[in-house]
């Protein structure tokens, strides 16, 4: 594989993987319009690291472990969904129970890790894509698809600050109903 092949299939591996850690970053803008750029430097930051990780567990289960990540696989729906519920369900009842004059919580740091995997979970299988590189294009890879999901998400940031200030109060509701949204899409298309 050329090297230009080899750096363009990364990036659009990492794009297509990004999508949903980028909705979510979309609602967590929605839910906190004033967070700053730090902390978004850093919920950008976990998505990648976890975007970054996942593909290289996968390889390592490939290599390694293989036969115990078959029967994980079949879970990686469920847990998605049910991480998805969680917080996404925490987000919809913050937002309901809200006034419109009540400023909304921000994302929690055991709220972005739980985001965090839930997003990437599914990246677990691209271990499988990647298992005839050899460690470093496997690595160059997984660290193409976590700079690339971190732009991704922090332009979901960006956006959802954006109209998170045009939507006040309700932004928690609708960030709700996005997260729990992303996670029935999950479960319906890992297991169907």
């Amino acid at each position: 594989m050329s090297s230009m092949m080899f750096f363009i299939n990364s990036i659009l591996l990492g794009a297509g993987l990004a999508m949903d850690a980028f909705s979510v970053s979309l609602a967590n803008g929605l839910n906190e319009p004033e967070m700053r750029k730090g902390k978004q430097t850093a919920v950008a930051g976990t998505f990648a690291f976890f975007q970054w990780l996942m593909p290289m567990a996968g390889w390592i289960c490939v290599h390694s472990i293989v036969r115990y990540f078959n029967a994980f696989e079949k879970a990686v729906p469920w847990i998605a969904l049910a991480l998805l519920l969680y917080i996404g369900g925490k987000m919809l009842v913050e937002g309901i129970r809200q006034d419109d004059t009540e400023a909304a919580a921000g994302v929690g740091k055991g709220d972005l890790l739980i985001q965090g995997i839930a997003t990437s979970i599914d990246a677990l299988s691209v271990g499988f894509t990647i298992a005839d590189y050899d460690f470093l294009m496997a690595l160059s890879s997984a660290v193409i698809i976590g700079i690339v999901t971190f732009i991704i998400c922090f332009a979901g940031l960006e956006i959802g600050k954006k109209f998170g200030m045009k939507l006040a109060g309700k932004a928690s509701v609708l960030g709700g109903l996005i997260l729990i949204g992303i996670g029935i899409e999950i479960f319906i298309n890992g297991v169907f």
